[in-house]
């Protein structure tokens, strides 16, 4: 068996003065690599399998990281960092104290910036080069972005800001669809193979500016010469490939991105122009090298971990997704006015089946959050009910689109936020930890917040059709917890757990409720009580729930969330508006991001899970902590 070549490998300047044979071979055992990986660890495998040529030839052709290379969303960064000195680390991927699944400046200087939402990787760059060039630096940026980051408004705001800038900015679109067309694909190589050479491009640019000089006639004759050239690349590709040309990009392309030769040539004629940014548009195939992934890229775009003979998904139970997804066909079947709205996740918020049956009223618009609630206050004000379903990181990006658009208005939209909570390995760029405390300080908006299955579609018919506003349905990601034999999830405002004489209130809302009833359990076997509020609904917090906390001198508020300005300081807030004076304390997410790590283990750190639980109220009950009896 051949010696290893990616063993060999600790920084990009292992990769520059191996031959073309051994560059090809490298790729073939970085893809291994990939595939072994995710399938034990999980995580994006398609769309990193698409990006190994174009990452190596990025790597030989550059200096990182003396030239920056910026992944958009930065799911596809798995290469980069076997190449970047991560390689012996490369196993713990996503596993709690390794490497995380995106970019991460404090891992390496090889990673400029971080990254985990779509369509910010042009501003990120064009910041970075713009900075370079005040401080005198000559090295280069790329930014990496996909044609589905495309559909994501920043994109264009970015490319608009750097089309006009004189930084050394590439952009690199990496076009990853299933298959380019065969009408154009023989034209396109041609060009491509044109376009690709020095001497054309250094051509082009000293003919114009030769032009340019000529009295009178010069700009004109350049001008038509530009038009020309656009209308018969505009005819022979079918599409308007030239935009980007309009917005000041030398643009080359389309090229091969898995001809890692083709890449190297094209990525140097890149690096000789000094004076304007140029775009490079790579066609890739996601799932490249691994059959079920190019087979079915959607399916191994995430992905828990699979086996690898046979590329089947490890499988697991229902989900609240899953369930949102029932309840939501169930409540379209009889309304023909529900609607639903999807930002490019329609398989992750499970729609599917939605989008199948009732395929009218399915809207994807793209990587577009801020876009989509607006798109759905749209729709709400000519009498229909849109149901937008988003995950909680992505939500933030739509913040004043539903104040602005949707809550001022007092607009029937319902905002399905799926992935609330702790998410375990994709980290602190995914945690749904701040939605609750976002959507609390809107104005007239109702929060529902399901521990259960059995919740899920009576607090959705709340969102729908018992108040005429803006509302939210918040659940995490996977599935139900722990629920005591004595509960009946009805999806109720809220619920109590009473006892006698209890001297602590405990309050929370959510799935952990499941851990609360567990800590509570425990402590009964101890002879100790504790009492127990569950909030369906956190905004509002119904008069009922206030009341009945208003009894208790100690409360203790759990929340899977963060705590400044969250759903506990709020009910703190309530209670000291209606005179209640007691000890009031709060366990959430204090202050900071939340790692990557399972989240069993994420809770446990909170003290969010059963056993944290049952020894902040032990010790409480106990009259310690500074609460006395």
């Amino acid at each position: 068996m051949a010696e290893s070549l990616l063993d060999k490998i600790n920084s990009p300047d292992d990769i520059k003065n191996l031959s073309q044979e051994e560059v090809d071979r490298l790729c073939g055992e970085i893809r291994e690599r990939l595939i072994e990986a995710v399938s034990q660890n999980g995580g994006h495998l398609a769309s990193n399998l698409g990006v190994v040529e174009l990452t190596v030839a990025l790597h030989r052709v550059f200096n990182s990281p003396h030239d920056q290379i910026v992944f958009d969303v930065g799911h596809q960064c798995y290469t980069h960092k076997l190449l970047t000195g991560r390689r012996e680390q490369f196993g713990t991927l996503r596993t709690e104290g390794g490497l995380s699944g995106f970019p991460k400046p404090c891992e390496s200087e090889h990673d400029p910036m971080i990254a985990g939402h779509s369509s910010t990787s042009i501003s990120a760059a064009g910041g970075l080069a713009a900075a370079k060039k005040l401080s005198g630096d000559d090295g280069f940026v790329i930014a990496v972005i996909g044609d589905g980051a495309l559909t994501g408004g920043m994109a264009y705001e970015g490319l608009n800001n750097a089309g006009r800038s004189h930084e050394r900015l590439i952009v690199i679109l990496n076009d990853n669809k299933m298959s380019i067309s065969k009408n154009v694909g023989s034209m396109a190589r041609y060009l491509t193979a044109i376009r690709t050479k020095n001497r054309y491009i250094r051509f082009k640019t000293k003919l114009s500016k030769a032009l340019k000089k000529v009295p009178v006639v010069g700009d004109r004759i350049n001008n038509i010469m530009f038009r020309s050239k656009k209308a018969i690349k505009g005819a022979i590709l079918h599409r308007n490939g030239t935009i980007f040309e309009d917005m000041g990009f030398l643009y080359i392309g389309p090229v091969d991105g898995h001809n890692e030769k083709v890449l190297e040539r094209t990525l140097n004629v890149a690096r000789s122009m000094v004076d304007r940014p140029v775009l490079i548009h790579v066609c890739t195939v996601k799932g490249k090298g691994y059959v079920p992934a190019e087979l079915k890229p959607k399916v191994f775009h995430g992905i828990s971990g699979f086996d690898v003979d046979s590329g089947e998904p490890k499988q697991g139970g229902t989900t609240f997704s899953d369930v949102f997804a029932k309840s939501l066909c169930e409540l379209a079947e009889d309304d023909p006015t529900v609607c639903a709205v999807t930002a490019a996740m329609k398989s992750g918020t499970g729609l599917t089946e939605f989008a199948s049956k009732y395929r009218r009223r399915f809207f994807d618009v793209g990587i577009a959050e801020g876009h989509a609630v607006t798109f759905c206050a749209g729709i709400a004000a000519n009498n229909m009910r849109p149901v937008f379903a988003v995950y909680s990181s992505f939500l933030q990006r739509s913040y004043d689109q539903l104040i602005h658009d949707v809550a001022i208005q007092n607009l029937n939209v319902t905002i399905a936020v799926d992935r609330a909570g702790i998410v375990g390995e994709d980290g602190e760029t995914h945690q749904g930890i701040f939605d609750a405390a976002m959507m609390s300080t809107i104005p007239n908006i109702r929060i529902y917040c399901p521990a259960y299955f059995s919740e899920m579609k009576p607090m959705l018919e709340k969102c729908m059709y018992g108040y005429n506003g803006v509302s939210a349905i918040r659940y995490p990601r996977g599935s139900e917890k722990y629920k005591p034999k004595d509960f009946e999830a009805a999806g109720n405002d809220y619920d109590v757990f009473d006892c006698d004489d209890a001297k602590v209130l405990a309050i929370t809302y959510g799935r952990i409720f499941g851990n609360l009833c567990e800590a509570r359990e425990r402590l009964k076997n101890d002879g100790l009580c504790a009492a127990v509020l569950k909030l369906g609904m956190v905004k509002p917090i119904a008069a009922g729930a206030i009341e009945y906390a208003a009894k208790f001198k100690r409360i203790v508020f759990f929340e899977e969330g963060i705590r400044r300005g969250g759903i506990g300081e709020y009910m703190c807030s309530e209670l000291h508006a209606h005179g209640w004076k007691g000890d009031f304390s709060i366990t959430a997410v204090n202050d900071v991001f939340v790692q990557h790590a399972s989240v069993d283990s994420s809770l446990a750190k909170l003290g969010l899970d059963a056993d944290g639980m049952y020894r902040i109220l032990s010790s409480q009950l106990n009259g310690k902590d500074g609460m006395k009896n």
